[in-house]
């Protein structure tokens, strides 16, 4: 902000002295506020005492830094060639490290239904979105291949954008601890993470797992999108430059458009966001880009899943203590932490070991991921003020 002027104010019934020439070298404040500036809506709201959202120890472990625990953990899998050999459990054969991850996937998909359908006043905001979306979209599903593949391929990408998003969410929610307002630098947050996130597929090392999925219209006979694959693979280095051209630039920006609102008073940076983004764009660029231990998948997903589990948990905690009571009465924390885990990794644990045996088995767990992807979109909204 700039400085308040020190000089006592005229008596009262005297008239003001005019204003004198104002030394060129000392800019007044309306020049020291840049249209973007004045756009942020005056000084940032007082924050709250602790910028964390759940504590400290847990902020730092589960959402800030898991990013690079993850990476850690993923490091160390692949030097451990037991974690890849195929044992069976439950009828279910694959490897361990599969086993784990695709279960801790599949269950964190699902705890967005404590939240959607849990939560009694998020339920009322979109009741028709919670209720006949899905059994349309499994309809659909049921009657048509078509629509079927195209909502897994759909899947695969949307994950993508969902994943950079909760980054994107759990940023702005520690813009909303330190006071901030909801809208200042919105959008470029909102682009940032896209870049951090979906840049490192289409430039880097893990693009075909990404669009090999498009192999699945075989099964419908299109052989344009099955052309998709080997067509962006022969033109990811155009790909890439342009990620470097636009992307290098845009980072600079985003840099300079924080400086001149923290210099100007408007926004007060909050270093967990930072930390978060920092942590998150090194594991996106490394992992995604250069998959340099083949393990990819298991470290993008496996800090994505253990974020979600942390923020619901934190969240809803309250509320399910008294869902999963009796009556007035509520359970305790732990009693309810326990079947809140239990309740996930069940049907994560269906989900993964059932493998989409049946097209009902196929469609109910693509149902369960598109609603996870769509639902996140708006009820975890800091601008809406539902948080």
């Amino acid at each position: 902000m700039a400085a308040e002027a020190t000089a006592a104010p005229p008596a009262p019934g005297t008239a003001a002295p005019p204003a004198g020439p104002r030394d060129p070298g000392v800019p007044s404040p309306e020049d020291a506020l840049t249209t973007v500036q004045k756009a942020a809506a005056g000084p940032p709201l007082k924050g709250r005492k602790s910028g964390y959202i759940i504590g400290p120890m847990t902020d730092s472990i589960a959402l800030i830094y898991s990013p690079l625990i993850a990476l850690a953990i993923g490091i160390f899998i692949s030097q451990a060639r037991v974690m890849h050999e195929e044992v069976s459990f439950m009828g279910h054969r694959d490897s361990p490290v599969s086993m784990f991850i695709g279960t801790f996937i599949m269950a964190h998909l699902f705890l967005v239904f404590f939240r959607s359908h849990g939560n009694k006043q998020i339920f009322q905001l979109h009741p028709m979105r919670f209720t006949l979306v899905p059994i349309a979209l499994f309809a659909a599903m049921m009657s048509s291949v078509w629509v079927a593949v195209t909502v897994s391929v759909i899947a695969t990408w949307w994950d993508v954008y969902h994943s950079s998003m909760q980054t994107f969410g759990i940023g702005r929610i520690y813009d909303m601890k330190a006071g901030n307002k909801p809208m200042t630098g919105r959008r470029l947050d909102h682009m940032l993470n896209l870049l951090l996130y979906t840049g490192p597929i289409l430039a880097g090392a893990s693009l075909m797992a990404h669009i090999e999925d498009f192999d699945e219209y075989e099964a419908v006979g299109s052989v344009f999108f099955t052309s998709i694959p080997a067509y962006t693979m022969d033109r990811q280095s155009v790909l890439t430059w342009i990620l470097l051209l636009v992307g290098v630039p845009f980072l600079l920006y985003y840099l300079y458009y924080y400086w001149r609102l923290s210099k100007a008073g408007t926004y007060k940076v909050p270093y967990q966001k930072v930390a978060l983004l920092v942590s998150t764009g090194f594991c996106s660029i490394y992992t995604w880009g250069f998959n340099t231990f083949g393990e990819a998948f298991f470290i993008m997903n496996f800090f994505h899943a253990l974020q979600y589990f942390a923020l619901v948990w934190s969240i809803e905690k309250k509320n399910m203590q008294s869902t999963f009571g009796f009556g007035k009465v509520k359970l305790n924390k732990t009693v309810t932490m326990v079947i809140f885990l239990a309740v996930g990794f069940s049907y994560g644990w269906w989900a993964e070991s059932s493998d989409g045996s049946s097209d009902v088995t196929f469609s109910l767990i693509m149902v369960v991921s598109i609603m996870h992807f769509w639902y996140d979109g708006f009820i975890w909204s800091v601008r809406k003020k539902q948080l």
